[in-house]
């Protein structure tokens, strides 16, 4: 577990022991590994890109290789307890349809996303007249994969528009824990739905 990001530790925190994981767009599997090691999970993988795939067998873990804009059509409702989508529904197209899949799928999720509205993220538009570039989002406006920008408050909005529940919101930036004023001081947010 110690070397997980710091950002798959705190989603690792999250989730109880013994829990069934489904992990969307899970990388190369470290978050999924770590949980069936050390909490004695159990759950599967799904990554669209083949060298992730291929690093998630090498380390053990069930991976199925889809497109997550296909939806979740092909699991049951109520299958997993838990879904992770770490830093990754920013790039969805479908981002509403893929969010009711989460709840429908399992009982909760835990969504992670970069915060556009950072407080740096705001100044190097506002002062720089150009989209921001960070460590958290490290792309430049024409090659990069994230197709919605959305703060805490949009996404709030979102889960209120589709009667999704937040259970717990957490926000960091530069691996600490924001507390005070998240939507402006935290670049990466967290949160549990169900």
């Amino acid at each position: 577990m110690n070397t997980l990001r710091d950002d798959l530790r705190l989603i690792y925190d999250w989730i109880p022991q013994g829990s069934r994981v489904l992990d969307l767009g899970c990388g190369r599997g470290e978050l999924l590994s770590a949980l069936v090691r050390d909490k004695q999970c159990s759950g599967c993988g799904v990554e669209i890109d083949t060298e992730g795939v291929l690093a998630s067998i090498a380390a053990g873990i069930s991976v199925i290789q889809a497109d997550l804009e296909q939806g979740l059509q092909d699991f049951d409702s109520d299958s997993f307890d838990i879904i992770v989508l770490s830093q990754t529904i920013q790039s969805m197209q479908n981002t509403e349809t893929i969010l009711r899949d989460l709840t429908r799928v399992a009982r909760e999720a835990v969504v992670s996303f970069p915060n556009f509205g950072y407080w740096r993220n705001r100044l190097q538009i506002a002062l720089g007249g150009r989209m921001p570039v960070s460590e958290r989002m490290p792309y430049q406006w024409y090659n990069t994969p994230n197709i919605h920008w959305c703060t805490l408050t949009d996404f709030d909005a979102l889960c209120a528009k589709n009667n999704i529940r937040i259970l717990e919101r957490a926000v960091m930036t530069g691996g600490k824990r924001i507390r005070t004023l998240p939507n402006l001081l935290g670049s990466l947010a967290f949160y549990r739905v169900g």
